[in-house]
C-alpha cells in the first residue's frame, strides 16, 4: 500500500483518543502481543490490530474508517490484558467505528451485511418476548404494528437472539471474521 503524506490526517490520533479507553493510543510502540493472541488475525489475514494502531498514530483516515478492515474485531478483547502500555486496541477499533457511523462512511444497511446488528422478519415474529427478555444490551423491543424491532445502535450482534427466537424471525449475518475475510 503506498500512501502519501499529504493525504494523512495527524489530527486522528488526537479524535481517536477522546473516545473512551483510547487516550493510551500514543503509547503503542508496535510490540505485537495485540496480534499475538488475537484470534481474528489468525482467521482474516488483513486484519492486524497492531497495524490498525499504527496506522491511526501516522493518521491513515481515510484508509481505515473506509475500509471494512475495522468491522473484522469481533470486540473480544483478548488485545487489551496482553498489552504493556495499556493499549486497548479493541476500544481504538470501536472508536473508528463510531467515527464511520458519524461521518455516514457506513450506512445501516451495510453494517447490517457485516453483521454488526440482527434483523427481525416481522412476518415470522409472533411477539413473543423471548428477544426482549434475554438481550443483555435492551436492543430488542416491540412495535405496536405487533412484531419486534432491534435498535442498530444498541445490539452487540452476540447472537442470542438469534439462537433462542422460537419463530427463527430473526437473522445475524456473518461476521467478517467469521466469513474469514475483511
Amino acid at each position: 500500500m503506498t500512501v502519501q503524506a499529504t493525504k494523512l490526517d495527524h489530527s486522528l490520533e488526537d479524535i481517536i483518543a477522546e473516545y473512551q479507553g483510547c487516550d493510551t493510543v500514543a503509547q503503542c510502540y508496535a510490540c505485537g502481543s495485540c496480534s499475538g493472541v488475537c484470534p481474528v488475525e489468525k482467521v482474516v489475514p488483513e486484519f492486524d490490530p497492531r497495524k490498525i494502531v499504527h496506522m491511526v498514530k501516522l493518521g491513515m483516515d481515510e484508509q481505515l474508517v473506509e475500509s471494512d478492515m475495522i468491522w473484522a474485531c469481533s470486540q473480544c478483547q483478548s488485545c487489551i490484558p496482553v498489552c504493556p502500555q495499556n493499549v486497548r486496541c479493541a476500544d481504538i477499533v470501536k472508536a473508528l467505528r463510531e467515527e464511520a457511523k458519524t461521518r455516514r462512511i457506513v450506512e445501516l444497511e451495510e453494517l447490517k451485511e457485516l453483521g454488526q446488528y440482527a434483523v427481525v422478519d416481522g412476518g415470522k415474529c409472533i411477539a413473543c418476548l423471548t428477544c426482549v427478555r434475554l438481550c443483555p444490551f435492551g436492543a430488542p423491543s416491540i412495535r405496536e404494528e405487533g412484531y419486534a424491532f432491534i435498535d442498530p445502535e444498541l445490539c452487540k450482534a452476540c447472537g442470542i437472539c438469534v439462537l433462542e427466537c422460537p419463530a427463527e424471525a430473526i437473522m445475524l449475518a456473518p461476521s467478517p471474521e467469521a466469513r474469514g475475510d475483511a
